[in-house]
């Protein structure tokens, strides 16, 4: 099966360059319900048979304009969410930002025991998207469907961190330096048996760099292998 994993579009926190990982999460800026509309009309020919999102609203809100395009329900799943930055929750500062990144590049290279200032450990991570991943691919295998595409609407760090571990073609460095703009889409194919083959990681926001906010301190999107 091919799977899309879509990070959401713009929110208040990414343009504060907020570690902001709390439920239920802010909504959109205007520039990111631009991105949500662009990314489904960039998506319009693409087979996609199933649709999810996180527990964050921003993820919900971000899926919805692929939802009516493609006549689909979005199925709102557990395990999706962004990793917890614990207590470094709300910071904007650059020593926050190299922290809650180092760890979860460290756990996208194989530290699961490593743990997040008063949050969780890669294993936590990794056990709770995993179970959706494997879910989200049984479901689609088992749907009887022509499309074997799945499209999930989750998180800068969380897919960036997964596909650095799980995906081949995509280690804890190639993560590190590739980022993942809002709306960017990180494209792999397997099942959670054989594993996951990187098919591209497109880091740009869906829809063209128009879309792009340069000025945004987002910390979760970007390049991180630098000092």
């Amino acid at each position: 099966m091919k799977l899309l994993l879509i990070r959401h579009g713009q929110t208040p926190g990414n343009v504060l360059g907020q570690l902001d990982t709390a439920h239920p999460g802010p909504g959109l800026t205007e520039l990111g319900e631009r991105q949500a509309a662009a990314m489904a009309r960039s998506l319009a020919n693409e087979q996609i048979g199933a649709l999810y999102a996180s527990t964050l609203v921003r993820t919900q809100i971000t899926a919805a304009p692929l939802s009516r395009l493609h006549g689909l329900e979005v199925e709102v799943l557990d395990g999706l969410h962004e990793i917890e930055a614990g207590a470094l929750e709300k910071l904007t500062d650059h020593e926050a930002h190299k922290r809650y990144m180092t760890t979860v590049f460290a756990w996208a290279a194989g530290d699961l025991d490593r743990r997040m200032p008063a949050g969780p450990d890669g294993r936590e991570f990794f056990a709770r998207y995993d179970a959706d991943i494997a879910r989200i691919a049984e479901r689609v295998a088992g749907g009887g469907g022509d499309s074997a595409v799945a499209a999930v609407v989750s998180h800068g760090a969380a897919i960036r961190t997964w596909a650095g571990l799980r995906a081949q073609g995509a280690d804890h460095e190639f993560a590190a330096r590739h980022v993942l703009a809002n709306t960017g889409i990180v494209a792999v194919e397997g099942d959670p048996d054989s594993g996951w083959k990187l098919i591209h990681w497109d880091g740009s926001p869906v829809g063209g760099l128009a879309l792009a906010d340069p000025t945004a301190g987002d910390p979760t999107g970007t390049d991180v292998a630098g000092p």
